[in-house]
């Protein structure tokens, strides 16, 4: 069989090797002598038909794919069991051999030829075939990884890919794969309560997958909604009044889902209930009023006009520390994963270590600003500060040595965040500024407030930012940092409702909580807005009122 294969694969066309075989087979019609085409001895067979004359052959109704020499149509059948015949008898590896060979010696048009037969033999439905093994598992775990459209289009291929789908869980598994990576999604689910049912194993009290799957498109039109009341403007407003007897005014504030902490500028920090608005806790100690805060599950930190820092147990209430340091009042804070910095008007930034609420140490003074330092913000990479001499600049957390200065206010500066790479700024010149803080450069300058630029947050999406003209401006984040974007549609809403200053804002997916100068802290409600909720003008709210004694 070797030197047949080799006498064979030693033809240059499907005709010479049919006639090959037909030799070797000694066929009576045929004789054979030996010729070359350069001088060498080659088989070329010898029959009543001159050398010159040749066939085109068609395989199998497809195209035209060399050409053959043989007396007749009727003797290609023969030719054609003959070989097959042969094939049958060879090894796989043989076959395999063989026919690599003669792919070789085909032209491009061929492979094309041969490889459409081939496409559709080589297709396998493995999510059918999988199960069938006893492997179910794999046929889900591939199937988990599609998006919720490609998770429809799966579930009408067939009854046994919607069976794995539904046996699986996989609506559940999508949903819980949301929940987990998008902040929007777990904030629904915790406040719709589908939490409940979700990374939990199969027991008899979870749903079936028809619930997930009719459950989806739900969250998929919540998410819609909740889009677009904040590009319209639609929400529910609550107000709580903060009214002390001595002075007006909420400096600064933060909030969970639980309660607010706020920093008035009657020297107290009130606590307040999220869901009833009542002020649980009055906190006294500061002689001057609290301009700054930020609390964890432990302590609350406070920075005063007093030139001080306290810290605070959360649930008591308690005075654990307080931090004499600076000469004039501390503007802004912030504290992380063992480190604080504070900053002052006296123009100096303070590094500390925290090992506990009661054992902070002072590392390091960064000195450099000329004018009052108004706000700190850092990770693990840079410490970002923003001054009234109208630059920022960026320190190395691990060295605290100075890195760059950011130029471009032209007024000073009283508000920023930094995450990642970017650097969001407000300013005295009523404008923002988004920064590269990688390179120093300025991304865009966003105009629309009428004064001073007094606090500022963004998320993904958004850029939220309120002024000493008291609105509230939303902005789409993803167009400003879009060189191409025209600048009149960046600003999505401006909300009124603050009748002074706004001091401080916070927000999240579906809410902005607001303080101000007019002694209140406002809620904008995105999420559970009335059928009748109105986009422009002014908001439907609740009013609470505090009277200290």
């Amino acid at each position: 069989c070797s030197k047949l294969a080799d006498v064979w694969l030693g033809c240059s066309s499907v005709a010479e090797s049919l006639c090959a075989l037909r030799c070797l087979q000694s066929i009576p019609s045929t004789r054979y002598c030996l010729k070359t085409t350069s001088g060498m001895e080659s088989q070329t067979l010898v029959d009543d038909l001159s050398p010159k004359k040749t066939t085109m052959v068609k395989l199998t109704n497809g195209p035209v794919i060399g050409s053959r020499k043989r007396p007749s149509e009727g003797n290609y059948e023969k030719e054609k069991e003959h070989c097959i015949a042969l094939f049958d008898q060879w090894s796989e590896a043989d076959q395999v051999e063989f026919v690599e060979r003669l792919i070789s010696r085909m032209c491009h048009y061929q492979h094309g030829h041969i490889n459409s037969y081939l496409k559709p033999m080589l297709q396998r439905d493995f999510i059918t075939a999988l199960p069938a093994q006893g492997l179910d598992h794999i046929a889900e775990n591939i199937l988990s990884f599609l998006d919720a459209r490609s998770l429809c289009a799966a579930e009408l291929v067939c009854k046994e890919w919607q069976r794995v789908i539904s046996e699986g869980m996989l609506w559940k598994k999508l949903i819980e794969r949301m929940v987990r990576t998008d902040p929007l999604w777990k904030g629904l689910s915790e406040r719709h309560q589908w939490e409940k049912y979700l990374f939990k194993n199969r027991t008899s009290e979870i749903p079936p997958n028809s619930y997930y799957h009719s459950l989806y498109p739900k969250i998929i039109q919540d998410i819609e909604t909740i889009e677009a009341n904040w590009r319209c403007g639609r929400h529910n407003l609550q107000r709580i009044q903060c009214r002390s007897e001595n002075s007006k005014g909420v400096y600064c504030l933060q909030y969970d889902d639980e309660k607010i902490i706020s920093g008035l500028r009657d020297n107290s920090i009130k606590i307040w209930d999220k869901q009833t608005l009542e002020c649980l806790k009055v906190l006294t100690g500061h002689t001057g009023s609290v301009l700054c805060l930020q609390y964890d599950e432990r302590v609350i930190v406070t920075g005063s006009s007093d030139s001080t820092v306290r810290v605070w147990e959360v649930t008591t209430g308690e005075v654990l520390n307080t931090l004499i340091h600076h000469n004039e009042a501390v503007l802004h804070l912030r504290f992380a994963n063992g480190l604080m910095v504070t900053c002052s008007k006296d123009r100096s930034i303070a590094v500390w270590d925290m090992a506990s609420p009661t054992d902070i140490s002072l590392r390091r003074v960064l000195v450099g600003h000329r004018a009052a330092v108004n706000v700190v913000d850092f990770d693990d990479k840079y410490i970002v500060s923003a001054s009234g001499d109208r630059t920022i600049k960026v320190w190395s957390t691990s060295t605290c040595e100075f890195v760059r200065t950011l130029n471009g206010h032209k007024r000073g500066i009283a508000c920023l965040q930094y995450r990642d790479r970017l650097v969001v700024s407000g300013s005295s010149d009523n404008t923002i500024r988004l920064w590269d803080i990688e390179c120093g450069a300025c991304l865009r300058v966003l105009e629309g407030h009428e004064e001073l630029v007094r606090c500022i947050r963004f998320d993904n999406k958004r850029i939220v930012s309120g002024a000493y003209d008291g609105k509230i401006k939303v902005w789409d984040l993803q167009a400003a940092l879009d060189p191409r974007a025209p600048a009149s549609t960046l600003c999505l809403r401006t909300l009124v409702e603050h009748s002074g200053r706004v001091f401080r804002l916070q927000f999240d997916e579906f809410q902005i909580i607001s303080s101000s100068h007019d002694d209140t802290i406002l809620i904008w409600d995105f999420l559970n807005v009335s059928p009748n909720g109105q986009s422009e003008g002014r908001s439907p709210s609740r009013t609470y009122t505090y009277i200290s004694r």
